[in-house]
């Protein structure tokens, strides 16, 4: 691969993680849960800096970036996706933003798959991976809020 496929592939991701800010922040401005609001606004901010974070790989070495894979418990993955509402209930917020997640990291993943080299693979592998993460996180705060009883 080489380094403008890298900057391509790196501009792609950033994109979407612009897409994502656009759509955290548009879901805090619209719900009234003030719970919610607040996660939303934070998940925001989570993907402006990984957008950062992104832009900073267009000056590097695309082959030097490492995400450490999270565990996927697939927790949200069955659930169904609730309707993006102004009075979306927290646990409906947290779904919707696990669903999110879950799209861009097989979107990176199927992209690694389908990479005609290692090196595109590798890089659509640690976009996923980073990904995943996100949803984990997401995950755990869903498992937290939805069965407390375990707790």
């Amino acid at each position: 691969m080489n380094a403008e496929d890298a900057k391509k592939i790196i501009s792609t991701a950033i994109d979407r993680e612009v897409e994502a800010y656009t759509f955290y922040r548009s879901v805090a401005d619209r719900v009234k849960d003030s719970s919610l609001k607040s996660l939303f606004a934070e998940l925001a901010e989570e993907e402006k800096k990984h957008r950062e974070f992104l832009q900073g790989f267009l000056t590097k070495d695309a082959g030097k970036m490492k995400f450490t894979a999270g565990h996927d418990y697939k927790v949200g993955d069955s659930l169904p996706t609730p309707p993006l509402t102004a009075d979306l209930k927290p646990l409906d917020g947290l779904v919707l933003a696990i669903k999110k997640e879950l799209e861009a990291m097989q979107t990176y993943t199927r992209l690694a798959k389908a990479a005609g080299d290692t090196e595109t693979q590798l890089l659509f592998s640690q976009l996923a991976n980073m990904e995943r993460s996100h949803k984990a996180r997401l995950e755990d705060i869903y498992t937290n809020m939805a069965f407390p009883e375990t707790w």
